[in-house]
């Protein structure tokens, strides 16, 4: 295959990554070398390559197939910071609960993964109850968290991470003045800086856990793809997987709804379930002040589903 073909087949403006780079000066500069990218790593990993999945907004992703005929998936990502721990992630969970890595392109940002075949992800399984599927998810977490990590110095530390959004919630809320409850936001300011330093275990979370980001496969039923990894409390964790399985807050109850939730996760992992909702309501707020900041209009919605998870938390 020639370049040009490369370019045509393999990097339609359809993409996602595209769409959603195309507009930054970097993002167009790493644009115009992927095709590039793609022939290099597809002649030095001898592979066969299909059309790209058209998902993932800083990633190109392809099913590539290995000179031994196995099933494999070939994603090369725009650099940024999220991005660069999960080869060494992958590498902390040795294909236990996740997908393994087969090779990794430091310089090209590269990773040549397993294929989780189906493929259907934990949140398009329909047939499966939401507390069974967030049963199956809790599980995956609880063994990732189980996994000893020989140096953490090579990932981000969580209590940076949220003391620095934490400082970014506080600015946003004096310069947009959106309309929120003070006292609402100034719990999720104080719970993003303190969760983190009152942890009693410390982990390599997955960062970005949510039931697109956990797949139906072969070698072991589900496995978990996608890391944006952080060593931390573990109980930054479980939110998204709690608030997307099924929209908690569409029940009649909503509460309750969360308070089986959080319990369901504590009763696998060990968490304290307050502590997890206590997680949920910091991050609920950072993503609200954050919404706001990219020129949308305030979410009081949002807000009063995070006073709903601040009373789950007891706060």
């Amino acid at each position: 295959m020639t370049e040009p073909e490369v370019t045509e087949v393999l990097v339609p403006p359809t993409l996602s990554v595209v769409e959603s780079i195309g507009d930054l000066a970097e993002g167009r500069a790493w644009l115009d070398s992927l095709p590039g990218l793609i022939a290099e790593l597809r002649d030095g990993w001898s592979l066969r390559l299909g059309a790209p999945w058209t998902g993932g907004s800083c990633s190109w992703v392809a099913p590539a197939e290995l000179p031994d005929g196995r099933p494999a998936v070939l994603k090369i990502s725009w650099p940024h910071p999220e991005m660069m721990g999960e080869a060494a992630a992958l590498r902390v969970w040795q294909g236990h609960g996740t997908v393994a890595l087969y090779a990794h392109d430091g310089v090209r940002h590269a990773l040549l993964l397993e294929r989780a075949d189906p493929g259907t992800t934990l949140g398009d399984s329909d047939s499966l109850p939401a507390e069974e599927r967030l049963l199956v998810a809790a599980r995956l977490l609880h063994r990732l968290w189980s996994a000893p990590v020989a140096d953490a110095g090579g990932f981000d530390l969580l209590s940076h991470v949220t003391a620095r959004w934490a400082g970014l919630v506080e600015q946003r809320m004096a310069r947009l003045r959106p309309g929120f409850d003070p006292g609402l936001v100034a719990h999720g300011i104080r719970l993003l800086r303190e969760l983190p330093t009152t942890a009693s275990r410390r982990v390599l979370v997955h960062g970005d856990i949510n039931p697109g980001n956990i797949l139906a496969a072969r070698r072991e039923p589900w496995l978990v793809i996608d890391p944006k990894p952080m060593y931390g409390d573990p109980g930054y964790d479980p939110w998204k997987l709690v608030e997307q399985i099924d929209d908690p807050f569409r029940h009649p109850d909503p509460a309750a709804v969360l308070r089986r939730r959080f319990a369901l996760f504590g009763e696998v992992t060990g968490e304290d379930p307050a502590r997890l909702a206590a997680w949920a309501t910091a991050r609920r707020v950072e993503d609200s002040l954050w919404w706001v900041s990219r020129g949308n209009p305030p979410s009081h919605r949002a807000m009063a589903e995070a006073a709903v998870l601040a009373s789950v938390a007891g706060l």
